[in-house]
């Protein structure tokens, strides 16, 4: 009993600890290689960025700035990193989407189409011309941000629908969203009602009401609640921009998120943990290295401000539960040694 208690006292220790890192690929040709990028194993999921034209009739489109170019065919070259990638045990996934370009879905017709095409294109599928090569992505990132022609899209549901039905046996597709932080995103509510994500990036970022700001993380924790409670299905990680440069606001120092956040935001139950925004930026601030160093895990405890001490309290009732469980196992074991002891007297008188 005693045993059990601790160590689930040093489970729930070492998950709040411990944190899943997605990155995006794909926007910076500095960033360096993907392959590159897996061989840092500082990563669980890259996404690559980014598919911004499909959908309406027009002809899909691959943006990776200048790492290859679709149009002459080149971008066939990251197979080999696509697999590399893989064989570290790292997903890897095509987002749909993004900030800019030419994308939405128009009826049902078209979300079925589109699925198609990224199922023989990318996934499971098989056509004659393939952007990746031979590689075989893990699945999908839904990256909605655009509004076609000023109207809400209402088709998104059914795209995840479509492309979770290629699923079998012996191969899952993985889908994936990066809704905004205000809740319901928008143009993925509905899409995310339906249970088929399995990954669930939420972009705190460019978002003041709903972001990190001014040494308050309040509005950043009520947020994630309202998302947490609100998805029963799938993992929901803590998307942040891996430098002060990488977006407009919602950075957070990496040992506030350490030493406040992470904690908080790692008790619930469907935590899987860090999105970062992007490659390049971490590269150039070592971000994620350092959420997954043990500079992470060992957080002093600092002055902190009005609503903050609430927050960082509720990480300590972790460690008196761990202390009580020591405490009460090594007094059964010392008084089982004063038993062992004594039962040994008796037997040799």
């Amino acid at each position: 009993m005693i045993i059990h208690i601790f160590l689930i006292s040093t489970f729930l220790v070492s998950n709040a600890a411990e944190s899943n890192i997605a990155i995006y690929w794909g926007q910076n040709n500095n960033e360096g290689t993907l392959t590159q990028t897996c061989a840092t194993k500082n990563y669980s999921y890259v996404i690559i960025a980014f598919m911004n034209k499909f959908g309406n009739g027009t002809t899909p489109e691959l943006n990776l700035a200048d790492h290859c170019d679709p149009s002459s065919n080149d971008c066939t070259m990251l197979s080999t990193d696509i697999e590399n990638c893989q064989a570290k045990g790292i997903k890897v996934l095509l987002s749909i989407g993004g900030a800019d370009g030419d994308y939405g879905l128009v009826s049902t017709e078209d979300a079925k189409n589109v699925s198609d095409y990224l199922w023989n294109k990318f996934l499971g599928g098989n056509s004659s011309s393939r952007p990746f090569g031979d590689a075989v992505l893990d699945g999908i990132d839904f990256d909605i941000e655009k509004i076609l022609k000023g109207k809400q899209q209402r088709h998104w549901d059914e795209l995840a629908i479509f492309l979770k039905s290629y699923r079998n046996s012996t191969r899952n597709v993985y889908l994936s969203a990066a809704p905004q932080c205000p809740f319901p995103d928008r143009e993925l509510g509905a899409a995310l009602d339906t249970g088929f994500f399995d990954y669930v990036w939420i972009q705190f970022y460019n978002n003041p009401e709903c972001e990190y700001s001014g040494n308050d993380v309040d509005q950043l924790l009520d947020s994630w609640k309202r998302w947490t409670d609100s998805l029963t299905v799938g993992k929901v990680f803590l998307g942040l921009p891996a430098s002060p440069a990488a977006a407009d606001n919602g950075y957070i120092p990496a040992d506030l998120l350490c030493e406040i956040v992470l904690p908080v935001v790692a008790m619930s139950r469907n935590y899987g943990g860090v999105m970062l925004w992007d490659t390049y930026y971490d590269k150039q601030s070592g971000y994620s290295r350092y959420i997954k160093s043990s500079l992470c895990t060992q957080q002093k405890p600092s002055q902190c401000r009005g609503n903050d001490c609430r927050r960082k309290e509720n990480k300590w009732w972790i460690w008196i539960i761990i202390g009580i469980g020591v405490a009460v196992a090594v007094s059964v074991i010392f008084c089982l040694g004063c038993t062992l002891r004594k039962k040994k007297k008796t037997q040799g008188n």
